[in-house]
């Protein structure tokens, strides 16, 4: 009577956890099917670049079409190192995406803590004012900003790029709706230990928002290395050209040099993508409060 017993509750244990995890599956696999479908649409574009890009001009076009080459070769990745100076775009693009992104980060830092922790009427005027520049669209802004550009000297330039782009209205929300959920209470005994406003900002507030500097900085960091329609406003001096507008130039009248184009495609993408690994855990379920817990 006793094992009897002791087999069915054996039975029981094991079988509910079973069953637990059996409707948990039914109820999950439609939308992870779903999930996995559009993982393979949008990545399908990506891999066949890549694959793509090690595949000769003969083979690029060949009936019928492959999906892994047929025979791997560097020479595009070669080619598009040397035949268009890459080395000096890659540098120029790097220079215009690292400063935009710093100083876009102090700036964005410096005006969210203001318009967070300084409750004046401007203030609050300000804000909307630079909350209202987001309807506006990119066209509409571009002609007066080329316009002063051209004439305090900057035409032609990194600068003429770097200056314009600082200042970002998605920066600045991010940065003070995270600066209004610090408690004033911290600001409070900072001042009561002495410490001035400058040294409450770089030495209290700036360290719990390092969760929204990373993710900031990886937005700027892709906008910037991505930009094409401003530069190519800017700069007219072919050695000064961004990655993107440099790519555009082996877009041609009559013929695309394809072997050469999807390599450089490739080689432009990887800094996006090694940022991304690395600092992905900043973007995917970032913790605004990490500053307070513990």
């Amino acid at each position: 009577m006793s094992s009897t017993f002791t087999t069915t509750a054996k039975a029981d244990t094991t079988g509910k956890p079973k069953g637990r995890l059996a409707a948990k599956f039914r109820d999950s696999a439609p939308s992870t099917l779903v999930l996995w479908f559009l993982v393979v649409c949008f990545a399908f574009p990506l891999f066949w670049l890549i694959l793509s890009s090690f595949k000769g001009a003969d083979e690029l076009f060949a009936v019928p079409l492959s999906f892994f080459p047929r025979r791997w070769t560097f020479s595009g990745y070669v080619s598009a190192w040397t035949s268009i100076n890459f080395a000096q775009y890659f540098a120029n693009t790097a220079v215009v995406a690292v400063l935009t992104t710093v100083f876009t980060i102090i700036v964005s830092a410096m005006t969210g803590y203001a318009l967070a922790k300084y409750d004046y009427w401007w203030t609050r005027l300000f804000f909307i004012g630079i909350l209202l520049t987001t309807m506006l669209p990119t066209e509409v802004i571009m002609s007066p900003s080329f316009l002063v550009v051209r004439d305090i000297g900057l035409y032609n330039t990194l600068a003429g790029i770097i200056v314009p782009s600082i200042i970002t209205a998605t920066g600045i929300f991010m940065f003070r709706q995270f600066f209004i959920t610090v408690p004033d209470e911290m600001m409070q005994a900072a001042r009561v230990d002495g410490c001035s406003e400058l040294r409450i900002f770089t030495r209290v507030m700036l360290p719990i928002s390092k969760p929204v500097i990373v993710t900031l900085a990886i937005f700027s960091f892709q906008w910037r290395w991505n930009d094409y329609i401003w530069p190519l406003l800017i700069l007219n001096d072919s050695k000064k050209f961004t990655l993107q507008v440099a790519l555009r130039s082996l877009v041609g009248a009559e013929k695309i040099n394809w072997a050469v184009l999807l390599p450089a495609s490739v080689i432009s993408m990887v800094p996006l993508v090694l940022i991304f690994c690395f600092c992905q855990k900043y973007i995917v379920g970032a913790d605004t409060d990490a500053g307070f817990k513990g």
